[in-house]
C-alpha cells in the first residue's frame, strides 16, 4: 500500500531554553542551555509520518529569512518536496519554547508567515485529494483547513484533525472529520463527548491515551514506561506516526498502540524534529512487548 499522508499546517523555528524550573509570573531564571530547531506542528507531524514510512509532504508558508531557509532545507533532507513551502514575504513562524527539568514545557508562538497560508491552489487540493490520510491542526487560519478537509471529504481521503491551539471550530471543518486528536485539556475545552465526529483519540501523558469510536467502548492505550527529557513535539510525534499508520491500512486501536511508543520514544531526546524517532526504532521498542504478548 502506498501509504499517503499530506500535511496542510505550520512550520516554524522553535527556540528552545532548557531551565530548571518554569518561571512564575514575574519572575526570572538562568537557563542552562539555548538552541534553534526546526519545528511547527504541521512540519513536526509531516516528519513523523514520514519516519514512520508514510509517503509524507507539507503544505506550509515561511518568511523569505534564514529561518525559512532552514525549514526548507530540514523538509528537503527528510526527502520530502521542498517546493510545497511557499516562501512568503517577511518573518518565518517562531516558537518560544521553555523546557524544565521533568521534561515540562510552555510555549509561545508568533504565526508569521503562517498567517498567509489562507488557501490551497487547485494543485495543492489534487494533492490532498489523491492522499491516504490528510492531517491539519489550528495553527494556520480556519479558511486553508476548511480547503484541505472539503477536498479530502470529496475524494474519500481520510481527515486527522488536531485542533490545537484549541479553539472553535468551525462545523464546516468537523462535518469532514474522521479522527480528532486531542489532549486531555483540549478535551475538556472542547466538549469533545459532544462534537460530531466518528472517532476521538485523547492522549494523557504518561497515562496513555484513549480512543473512543461513535457507538463503541472507550479503549484504553497504555504508555511506555520511559524518562522524560523533552516533551517538545511528542503530541506531534503521535499524530504523526497514527495517521502513517492509518495510511497502511491499519486499524485506528493499533495505529494508536504504534504511535504510542513513537511518542514515548520522542520524549527521550531534545528538541522536536531532533527526536522524532523512525519507523525501526519504534519496531524495536515494540519487540520486547510482542515477544511478552506472545
Amino acid at each position: 500500500m502506498s501509504a499517503r499522508v499530506t500535511v496542510v499546517g505550520s512550520a516554524n523555528v522553535d527556540l528552545v531554553t532548557r531551565v530548571d524550573r518554569i518561571p512564575a509570573p514575574g519572575e526570572t531564571v538562568t537557563a542552562e542551555s539555548f538552541a534553534v530547531f526546526a519545528g511547527g506542528k504541521g512540519l513536526n507531524q509531516a516528519i513523523a509520518a514520514r519516519r514512520a514510512g508514510a509517503q509524507a509532504q507539507l503544505i506550509a508558508a515561511v518568511g523569505d529569512d534564514a529561518y525559512g531557509q532552514l525549514l526548507v532545507d530540514t523538509i528537503a533532507t527528510e526527502g520530502m518536496d521542498k517546493n510545497l513551502l511557499r516562501r512568503e514575504g517577511g518573518a518565518t513562524g517562531t516558537a518560544f519554547v521553555t523546557t524544565d527539568a521533568t521534561g515540562e514545557n510552555n510555549i509561545v508562538i508568533v504565526p508569521g508567515a503562517n498567517r498567509l497560508l489562507r488557501h490551497l491552489t487547485d494543485e495543492e487540493r489534487e494533492l490532498v485529494s489523491e492522499s491516504d490520510v490528510l492531517i491539519c491542526q489550528l495553527e494556520v487560519p480556519d479558511t486553508v483547513v476548511e480547503d484541505a478537509v472539503t477536498a479530502a471529504w470529496k475524494s474519500g481521503t481520510k481527515v486527522v484533525l488536531n485542533p490545537t491551539p484549541v479553539r472553535h471550530v468551525p462545523a464546516a471543518i468537523l462535518a469532514a472529520v474522521d479522527v480528532l486528536i486531542v489532549n486531555e485539556h483540549e478535551a475538556q475545552q472542547l466538549q469533545v463527548d459532544k462534537l460530531p465526529v466518528p472517532c476521538v483519540l485523547t492522549t494523557l501523558g504518561s497515562k496513555g491515551s484513549t480512543l473512543q469510536v461513535r457507538g463503541g467502548r472507550a479503549i484504553h492505550i497504555p504508555a511506555r514506561k520511559t524518562i522524560p527529557l523533552d516533551t517538545t513535539g511528542a503530541g506531534d510525534t503521535f499524530v504523526g506516526a497514527f495517521a502513517a499508520e492509518v495510511a497502511r491500512g491499519v486499524e485506528y486501536e493499533a495505529a494508536a498502540q504504534w504511535a504510542s511508543i513513537a511518542a514515548s520514544l520522542s520524549v527521550e531526546e531534545p528538541g522536536a524534529v531532533p527526536s522524532i524517532p523512525t519507523r525501526r526504532a519504534v519496531d524495536d521498542a515494540l519487540g520486547p512487548k510482542r515477544e511478552e504478548n506472545q
